[in-house]
């Protein structure tokens, strides 16, 4: 059929669906960048105060100065040919070794100026060597440091806010069910306990679980010695998260249920549910047309801030149970004052945390039709 015997309704519904689909692919692009440069631009206040809190002040490169001026006494002492100096020689070549060492670690140069450099560097992961840290296979790289305890962290907290989203739901939606019930009265009163983060309930977990019964391990990724088979590692590995994960999901469980639960009693006393009602749909489809769907938003914001939460407290629930993670390495940097090591980490952490938000901000267009891309006119 040639283009000009196509009716002329047709060729301009076309057109205009062209134009409307250009339309919405320019906004989104726009929205994306937008949203890409904003929270680019938070990533970069964050590490900045990072890199000038991690240096105290000057106090950390006065340590550096001084396990430079250490060891180059050391390695000189330890050098025949330096005993056999004079005073003055001996002081003049301590300070130009001294000198080098600095100037290799750029302690040659205001601070302010090496700063802008830190975050240059940090930003691109281009994140040098560690102070003191090191990995499991001996390399002083923050970035092996780094990329050798994320997937640690990644599964451990990944599978708590899997676990924790996915129980929440299923007793909100079975407690809207039996508002007044005793396990609805029973979660309203467990809800306070939440208050209290992970780590608290992970000490008692160990107390009981580890150190009374026996029956589970007191922290760590597997056993030790690590099982041959792939069989028997996954198993010590699931043992070993049944702990963090439990206290994890213990310190969150119930006020998000509470939370999650008064959303739907909310949404089920609508009228369009019991206009459902009135039409004989079942309880099932009620469930997920009208009363889930319209709550999704909320669940989702709830969801990514327990996910935001649990990124923050890593550290401590990390170093509790002796998980070889991100967290827990940021916390041993922290006593070392390994400042690399702080910076690397909370970039990585810094990076999960916008690629939360942004996902967040994507799945709300998905999810509710209400929220328009890119500032498209809402129908009024």
């Amino acid at each position: 059929m040639s283009e000009a015997s196509v009716p002329v309704d047709t060729r301009l519904d076309v057109i205009v669906k062209r134009k409307a689909t250009v339309n919405t692919l320019s906004r989104v692009v726009r929205y994306t960048a937008v949203r890409v440069v904003v929270l680019f631009l938070t990533v970069v206040a964050a590490v900045y105060l990072t890199i000038l809190i991690a240096n105290m002040g000057g106090y950390v490169d006065r340590i550096q100065r001084g396990q430079i001026q250490e060891a180059v006494s050391m390695q000189l002492a330890l050098n025949p040919a330096y005993k056999g100096l004079s005073a003055e020689e001996r002081q003049k070549q301590m300070a130009d070794q001294i000198a080098i060492q600095e100037k290799r670690l750029g302690l040659d140069q205001p601070f302010m100026v090496r700063s802008f450099r830190y975050l240059k560097d940090a930003l691109t992961l281009n994140l040098g060597r560690a102070l003191q840290m090191a990995s499991d296979s001996g390399s002083k790289m923050v970035r092996n440091i780094i990329l050798e305890r994320l997937p640690a962290t990644l599964l451990l907290l990944g599978t708590a806010d899997v676990l924790i989203f996915v129980l929440s739901v299923i007793t909100a939606l079975s407690l809207s069910r039996k508002y007044g019930s005793f396990f609805d009265k029973l979660c309203i009163a467990l809800a306070p306990l939440n208050s209290a983060p992970g780590w608290f309930y992970g000490i008692f977990l160990i107390l009981i679980f580890a150190a009374l019964l026996h029956i589970l391990p007191f922290g760590g990724l597997v056993d030790a010695p690590p099982p041959d088979s792939k069989v028997l590692y996954t198993l010590s590995l699931l043992k070993h998260m049944i702990l963090p994960v439990g206290s994890f999901t213990f310190a969150s469980i119930f006020i998000s249920s509470y939370n999650w639960r008064t959303f739907f009693l909310i949404y089920s006393s609508e009228d369009y549910v019991d206009m459902a009602k009135a039409k004989g749909l079942t309880s099932r489809n009620i469930e997920r047309q009208y009363i889930l769907k319209p709550t999704l938003p909320t669940i989702i914001t709830n969801f990514a801030l327990l996910v935001i939460g649990a990124w923050t407290g890593a550290p401590i629930l990390e170093t509790v149970f002796n998980w070889p993670g991100l967290g827990r390495a940021t916390y041993t940097a922290i006593g070392l004052y390994d400042t690399p090591v702080i910076v690397g980490t909370t970039v990585v952490f810094a990076y999960l945390l916008v690629i939360t938000v942004f996902l967040l901000d994507i799945i709300y267009a998905l999810v509710d039709p209400r929220v328009k891309i890119g500032g498209e006119s809402r129908p009024q």
